[in-house]
Parts: C-alpha cells; structure tokens; sequence
C-alpha cells in the first residue's frame, strides 16, 4: 500500500496494541468481530466510521489522528500547498525538493524562501512527473507524503529514526 494513514485507534489508559483482523465474512469468517460485510451493512444504516467500530470493539473505542509519523520529517500542512502559499511549511518543502534534486537531476533545485512561486510550482511538477503522479504543481496530500517518503531515502535520515 502506497499511502500513508495518520488515523490510529486507541482506548483511554491503555498502552498496548489493539487486535484487529480481517474477516471477509464470506471465505473467512469471524463471528461478532469487524468484518467487510457487516461493517458494509452498517455503514448503509447510516453508522458513522466510529459508531462500526465502537460496535464490534465497544464504546471506549477512539480514533486518534498523529501530528507527527515516525519517520516522515515533517507533517501533512493540513491543506494544499498552491501558487500564493507561504510559511514554514512551504520551506520545509522547498528544502526536501532540494535534497531530492540531488538525487534526481530533472526536478530543479530552487531558492528555499517559504515562497510558493512559480519555480516551486515547476520543482513540484517535475516531483511529480518524474515519481508517477499527476502534474499538477499543486502539492496534495499525496504528492506531500510521496515527497517525504522520497527525502527519507535519498537523505538517509530513515538510519537516524
């Protein structure tokens, strides 16, 4: 799986890992556990994601979402990033652009100022292009953790988590 997911389940006062399972309901079945098919019928009736999993796990079940990801440098702006952004997120993006540029001589290294101009527009294209995403220039939520993931392994900072 190519995307990274921010959301984590957790239960108050309790640190240890949550057993979960796949059950089709069809070639694999588990009864009273979350299953494909009944969580399907359920979110039909209208349950919401949390309601589905309070049902099977019960309800001081809660669903967390991280600041921070273990091994990515910096985390999801919370929106795109477009032509007219500015701030540290920004930055943070032009410096992992650079990093990359190393590495991959035809997306262009550019002036890390927190500026999203048109020079970061065309770094980001070319990003996205050369990794197989759409061209955007725009910088979604997956061209930000496609990039991060990227700056991870060219910057070696994976060895350093």
């Amino acid at each position: 799986m190519d995307e990274l997911f921010t959301a984590y389940l957790s239960r108050p006062n309790v640190k240890q890992p949550i057993l979960t399972q796949y059950c089709d309901g069809r070639r694999v079945s588990c009864p009273n556990w979350l299953s494909q098919w009944g969580s399907q019928s359920l979110a039909e009736s209208g349950y919401s994601a949390i309601q589905i999993l309070r049902y099977y796990y019960g309800e001081s079940l809660y669903i967390n979402t991280a600041e921070e990801i273990s091994g990515i440098p910096y985390s999801w702006p919370g929106s795109d990033l477009t032509v007219g952004s500015t701030g540290q997120k920004v930055m943070q993006l032009q410096e992992q652009l650079n990093t990359i540029a190393g590495a991959y001589p035809a997306i262009p290294t550019i002036t890390v100022d927190g500026i999203y101009g048109s020079a970061t527009q065309n770094a980001v294209r070319a990003f996205q292009s050369v990794f197989g995403l759409p061209a955007t220039g725009v910088t979604d939520y997956s061209t930000w953790f496609k990039i991060s993931q990227i700056f991870v392994g060219v910057s070696g900072i994976a060895e350093l988590v």
